[in-house]
């Protein structure tokens, strides 16, 4: 009897080693889902990865200099503009970088501590970015429907307190998010099924009961993104009803070359977020949720500069003064 004992756990210990699984992930971190795994396919991501970044920071970096260092451009319009620049800048460099150095070095490790830094900055930045649109509508509103209280609703004051108090309440909103995600235990696998951490993949991957995470992301993703998303929606339709009031003569197509494709980015961003964030984690499309996950991570801040900035008058004179200065 004693023989059997001895001979059978073995074999208990081969079949089942799923328990030493929590302490090796919080001990290895995890794997970043690699793009494909022959090396011309990953160069191409690589490459086309890169290429997307540069753009992105080349467009942000000069809409900041060109609305800092012009003092015509400095206007509550401008300085929304200049902080969504700097935030998406910082937005993309979060998980783009990361993904194609991944690529060329063969590697999709990330610790517990850079996937933790991954989710809460992304969570931070997607927050950020809706509060920003949202401003930048109402400052349009503002400016179009309610033209002379202008500069006692968007006062540089108003401004200010507004973007501290969207950082402050982004920073709480990312850490909650964050900290909830964490005390979760992983046990199930170690590859994350995205090309940067997130919290939907993350909660595939966990082995306890991640329902209230699930409810507090829905319900904090409807009442703040829907709210948001009204709040633009409102400020454009009486934006529109405005324009529409306009003698005929008037030149409408500025306004709806401005409305319009804000209107189309805060609906991809929102949309493709959503979908991502406000599904339930049991259903799993992995590649479909990478391609999403593009739309609200690296379309947005590539598009931005060219919808707000790169078709303004003044931001393109302000762009051709600096880099006269700079070859003069």
């Amino acid at each position: 009897m004693w023989i059997s004992c001895c001979s059978a756990s073995p074999r208990v210990r081969h079949v089942s080693p799923l328990p030493q699984m929590p302490n090796s992930t919080a001990m290895l971190g995890f794997l970043l889902m690699r793009f494909a795994d022959a090396w011309e396919l990953r160069v191409l991501h690589a490459v086309s990865f890169s290429l997307l970044y540069l753009v992105t920071i080349t467009g942000n970096v000069l809409i900041v200099a060109a609305t800092t260092l012009d003092r015509g451009l400095h206007t509550p319009m401008y300085f929304f503009l200049r902080n969504l620049s700097v935030l998406d800048a910082c937005f993309v460099s979060v998980t783009v970088p990361k993904s194609f150095m991944n690529s060329l070095l063969n590697s999709s490790a990330i610790s517990v501590v850079g996937c933790a830094a991954q989710v809460f900055l992304v969570v931070l930045f997607v927050y950020l970015e809706l509060l920003f649109l949202t401003f930048m509508a109402h400052d349009r509103y503002v400016a179009i429907c309610q033209p002379l209280h202008y500069t006692v609703i968007m006062s540089p004051r108003v401004c200010v307190q507004a973007t501290l108090a969207a950082l402050l309440s982004g920073l709480i909103y990312a850490g909650v998010h964050t900290g909830s995600t964490f005390r979760l235990s992983f046990c199930r696998s170690r590859v994350v099924r995205q090309f940067f951490c997130d919290i939907p993949s993350l909660l595939r991957l966990s082995c306890a009961d991640t329902f209230s995470n699930e409810v507090v992301i829905l319900v904090c993703g409807l009442v703040f993104g829907g709210s948001c998303f009204s709040f633009i929606i409102r400020s454009y339709v009486h934006i529109l009803f405005m324009v529409f009031r306009l003698p005929k003569g008037a030149d409408r197509s500025k306004a709806f070359s401005t409305c319009v494709p804000h209107i189309l980015v805060v609906t991809i961003f929102l949309t493709s977020s959503f979908y991502v964030y406000l599904r339930p984690a049991a259903i799993s499309a992995a590649l479909q949720d990478v391609v999403l996950s593009v739309f609200y991570t690296i379309i947005p801040p590539l598009f931005n500069p060219i919808i707000y900035s790169l078709r303004n008058k003044q931001i393109k004179g302000a762009i051709k003064k600096i880099t006269k200065a700079r070859f003069v």
